[in-house]
């Protein structure tokens, strides 16, 4: 039997009180969740996450990143894992289902099988990748990247954060630093079942994404320097305001992404002034420009626009720019057999579908790299993420859980 019944399904209520209970720790301070990565908080979702695994029979390992990797056994000693599962860590203003849905219903995966006393020839391994959301330590997808082989351990471990802890000491210090060599692991496939984190799944009336593509990224990190300044005693004509020359980057990223629509988007998020004084013209701006679109050329283009622009608009007023790319991959296309094998459950389970091209970073899009990967999203009311107010109902939770479900047991292969 290579597939489940179309009866079988998850139980949606213990997945949605395991999203609820992880959702306690690290509260945000408007509804959602405040559990940056390798923080004490962290630390704790970890712990709860082992716990849960432990009941349901897993044995946990643990590599030099710090990724969890919790084993329930297949029938054939020979047979490489069936890998599930996504993040724990969240944005500082974070939801409560970012990344956690993916961890949780692999987990809810493992769960159901008990339930039914079934086995899998394959193992079944469900993942939680370190570092994910790059906010606290860019670049992001940081584990997954060393595992894909893209990024270098020591690099990792020598990222820092906007107080200088690095990487590798806070994840010593939380104690999730493992002995297992990173990217020591052979997997048959990997699926993550993620949020949308857009609105197109709600505005079609779909309950399941099937991703067939991922957005590639890249995140230029950009230094203005100029001169600060009294803001009152100083002449107009003689200031060199590095917030003037961002206001004006500003408006060309998002001038280079209209003009690539509809397949590219562009933004400056994150921006730290110095020496943010109200009476003092910025001396120096740091700010990342997010660069996406499925494309390669298109992304490719819009880095080499904005690197020609942007000096020329901070020299023009006095201002030196510099840059360096610091977050990076290249579009990936999904396992075709995987996603044939993801839409195929969700019409056999009856849940209205389309594909999909995920607009957001995942660890799928490295691991995609080197095995065969694909994934899953469920929508989220008005595409909110990456905000406290995230929002998913327990009826999308179950059935893109189900549909993982019958994906990956298919793939693991029921025995009699």
């Amino acid at each position: 039997m290579t597939a489940p019944g179309a009866n079988l399904r998850i139980n949606g209520e213990r997945l949605w009180d395991s999203l609820m209970e992880m959702a306690q720790i690290g509260p945000g301070i408007a509804g959602g969740n405040n559990r940056q990565t390798l923080t004490d908080a962290d630390g704790e979702g970890r712990h709860l996450f082992a716990r849960w695994c432990a009941e349901a029979g897993l044995t946990m390992g643990v590599d030099q990143m710090g990724t969890m990797f919790a084993r329930r056994e297949g029938t054939d000693p020979d047979a490489l894992p069936v890998y599930v599962g996504s993040h724990l860590d969240t944005q500082p203003t974070g939801g409560k289902y970012d990344g956690v849905l993916g961890v949780l219903a692999g987990l809810e995966i493992i769960r159901t099988l008990n339930d039914l006393g079934l086995k899998t020839r394959h193992p079944i391994v469900v993942t939680n990748w370190t570092n994910e959301e790059g906010t606290r330590f860019a670049p992001a997808m940081l584990a997954s990247g060393v595992f894909a082989g893209v990024l270098a351990q020591d690099f990792a471990y020598d990222r820092r954060d906007a107080t200088g802890l690095r990487f590798g000491d806070e994840l010593e210090r939380i104690g999730w630093k493992g002995d297992e060599p990173v990217g020591a692991r052979e997997m048959a496939a990997f699926f993550e079942l993620h949020i949308e984190q857009g609105p197109i799944l709600e505005a079609e009336g779909r309950e399941i994404g099937v991703v067939t593509h991922g957005q590639g990224l890249r995140w230029v990190q950009c230094t203005v320097t100029g001169k600060g300044q009294h803001t009152g005693s100083t002449p107009m004509p003689m200031r060199r305001n590095a917030g003037r020359a961002l206001a004006q980057i500003t408006e060309a990223v998002h001038a280079i992404a209209m003009k690539y629509q509809p397949d590219a988007v562009g933004a400056i998020g994150h921006i730290d002034v110095y020496p943010n004084s109200r009476n003092i013209i910025p001396e120096r701006v740091t700010f990342t420009v997010d660069f996406r679109s499925h494309i390669l050329p298109v992304m490719e283009a819009m880095v080499t626009e904005l690197l020609a622009v942007a000096p020329r608009l901070a020299e023009a007023i006095g201002c030196r720019f510099e840059s360096e790319v610091v977050g990076f991959f290249d579009p990936p296309a999904f396992d075709p057999v995987l996603v044939g094998r993801v839409r195929a459950a969700a019409e056999r389970l009856g849940y209205s579908h389309m594909d999909i091209i995920s607009g957001a970073g995942h660890d799928a899009c490295w691991i995609n790299r080197v095995y065969p990967t694909t994934m899953i999203m469920c929508p989220c009311v008005d595409g909110l993420s990456h905000n406290e107010a995230e929002d998913i109902t327990p009826d999308w939770a179950r059935k893109a859980t189900d549909v993982l479900f019958h994906a990956v047991v298919e793939t693991a292969q029921i025995v009699p």
